[in-house]
């Protein structure tokens, strides 16, 4: 129903359907007889390994424990765990439902069975599953946080964000430009995402530019609050 309001198409009726499948819980001791887990909780690594750490405890002993960070290490996650052989990332890129892909990250403990359990469950979902070695934002988000970044600093030099996705879209071929793309995934989701490849990494490239903190600062978040880069009202 989400991806609907964003996108504007799509059978509500089917969406309904699946959202009336799921079990809603609202207690983590609720998911003792789970065998895959997906944390999609937001991008602080204090808050990611304090659940990992509850997670770790509350699941069975076989279940895989996966996290859909954007940028944290998976060796990060799974040492707040005693089960790092059955941690890993899947990295889900927005909008999911129309992906076809999805960052499988690899940490230095996952085992190859717990690669297997995740290439199958997202077969079941229709995904192809590419695997990744284990760095602070993985290989997506390394390179596309830079090109949010620098396209939001071209912004107040005369050129307009509508300029700078036009030539990523028309030029280069991108079915969307960095900053539509940003304003999809959520700038919030965006800035937290720079913050941690900052702190992970000390590069000094990564940095919130002044354009995307001043919109978060503002509570304009992108698609979700109806303006971002783009007016979507």
């Amino acid at each position: 129903m989400r991806l609907a309001l964003l996108l504007g198409h799509g059978d509500r009726g089917i969406a309904r359907e699946a959202v009336r499948r799921v079990r809603w819980v609202a207690r983590i001791e609720e998911l003792g007889e789970v065998e895959f887990v997906i944390e999609c909780v937001t991008e602080r690594i204090e808050l990611k390994e304090r659940l990992f750490g509850e997670l770790d405890r509350r699941c069975p002993a076989e279940a895989v424990l996966a996290s859909c960070t954007s940028a944290i290490p998976i060796a990060r996650l799974a040492a707040a765990t005693d089960r790092p052989d059955r941690v890993l990332g899947l990295h889900f890129m927005n909008p999911a439902p129309l992906t076809e892909a999805v960052e499988v990250v690899r940490g230095a403990q996952t085992s190859a069975s717990t690669l297997d359990r995740a290439r199958s469950l997202l077969a079941e979902l229709g995904k192809t599953a590419i695997v990744v070695g284990d760095r602070a934002g993985f290989v997506l988000n390394r390179l596309l946080m830079l090109s949010i970044a620098e396209a939001a600093d071209t912004l107040g030099t005369g050129t307009d964000a509508e300029t700078v996705d036009a030539l990523f879209e028309q030029c280069l071929g991108h079915r969307m430009g960095p900053l539509r793309t940003a304003d999809l995934i959520g700038l919030d989701n965006v800035a937290d995402t720079i913050a941690v490849l900052r702190q992970e990494t000390g590069a000094q490239h990564y940095r919130v530019p002044p354009a995307l903190a001043a919109l978060v600062a503002a509570g304009h978040f992108g698609r979700k609050t109806g303006q971002g880069f783009h007016d979507y009202r």
